[in-house]
């Protein structure tokens, strides 16, 4: 009896000692990061969503937390300020900011989103407005204050070789481009194509032109995922998992757009599931366009993006040009044989 009364105590003993180690064990400590999207949650940013969901980001160590945003030029200054370590901004903006700045660049692209910009105007067919730019002289167009299809029209005009008065804009707030559309306020409006969605769900697509700036010949870069200096300089590793996070989800949703659209409601349950997945099927055109099938996602041509510097340079009377090494960061980027189209 008193043995097995001194062998139950020292198992109690044992227990004892030997809980506090499993007690004081706790989880990996994750590296936070503030992401900050360019504008609100739609599935054109599904990705992003997909990689929370899913878990991907948590696989890289890192806690990412991702705020709506209120344009590319906000993007850009949240990131430089610090407030922000990641975002997304279009790449033209980011050649214009660093214009401004001397030294180290405060931003840098380290992942080329939309591979092509979507840039669109979408016109009225009873308004004779057709696939054909030169359809638009004489019209009127909306399009929101300071917004990135507006203020790229000169590139285009450029190409097409006509003056500023080639059409008259009507300036208006995003929120009623729709509206002055659908009542005949105005001929055609700037969009981005996947942003159009809400439009196309409100007019017949057959009684619309779809004018794009690609075929125009504009070859912009578009959204890239950007990254503060602070950040790639003193946590290079956790820009490249957030990368490698974001790549695998981009290839998932691909895959299996269903899923990434439902991750995103997740987080914005008004969205519409069948509106977000034809959204993201034409952002898929843009983010996978021509160029990814040789060097694959998330990169760029220099040559190509040496003549956007130029052109946003030259139209915007830029008085320096920045260094397309000081644009744009390849260091961090995925292995290629994880970028390449894989569905």
């Amino acid at each position: 009896m008193q043995r097995r009364h001194f062998l139950a105590s020292s198992a109690a003993a044992v227990s004892a000692l030997a809980a506090p180690t499993v007690w004081s064990q706790s989880a990996p400590t994750l590296t936070p990061i503030k992401f900050t999207l360019d504008f609100r949650i739609t599935g054109q940013t599904s990705p992003f969503f997909l990689a929370q969901s899913k878990g991907y980001y948590k696989d890289e160590g890192l806690d990412v937390s991702i705020d709506v945003g209120s344009g590319s030029v906000a993007s850009i200054t949240r990131i430089a300020s610090g407030v922000y370590q990641m975002g997304l901004g279009d790449i033209s903006s980011l050649i214009e900011f660093q214009a401004k700045q001397t030294g180290t660049p405060l931003v840098q692209a380290v992942y080329q989103y939309y591979n092509r910009a979507p840039f669109a105007i979408i016109g009225r067919k009873d308004r004779g407005i057709t696939s054909d730019f030169r359809s638009l002289q004489g019209k009127k167009v909306a399009a929101a204050a300071v917004e990135s299809t507006r203020r790229a029209w000169p590139m285009v005009a450029r190409k097409l070789r006509v003056g500023d008065d080639f059409f008259q804009w009507s300036t208006t707030d995003f929120s009623a481009r729709d509206n002055v559309m659908v009542r005949g306020d105005v001929d055609a409006a700037t969009y981005f194509h996947d942003s159009a969605v809400s439009l196309f769900a409100r007019m017949k697509l057959e009684d619309l032109s779809v004018l794009k700036y690609t075929d125009a010949g504009v070859n912009l870069y578009g959204n890239a995922i950007l990254a503060s200096n602070a950040m790639i300089t003193q946590n290079p590793g956790a820009v490249a998992g957030f990368l490698r996070a974001t790549n695998r989800a981009i290839q998932a949703s691909f895959a299996d757009p269903v899923a990434a659209i439902a991750a995103t409601k997740v987080r914005e349950p008004i969205l519409n599931e069948a509106v977000e997945l034809e959204r993201w099927r034409i952002t898929r055109e843009y983010i996978a366009a021509t160029d990814t099938r040789s060097h694959g996602l998330g990169d760029v041509f220099k040559r190509t993006l040496e003549q956007q510097v130029d052109e946003v340079a030259e139209v915007f009377g830029l008085k320096t040009r920045p260094g397309v090494e000081g644009v744009f960061n390849r260091a961090m980027l995925p292995a290629q044989r994880d970028r390449l189209i894989s569905a």
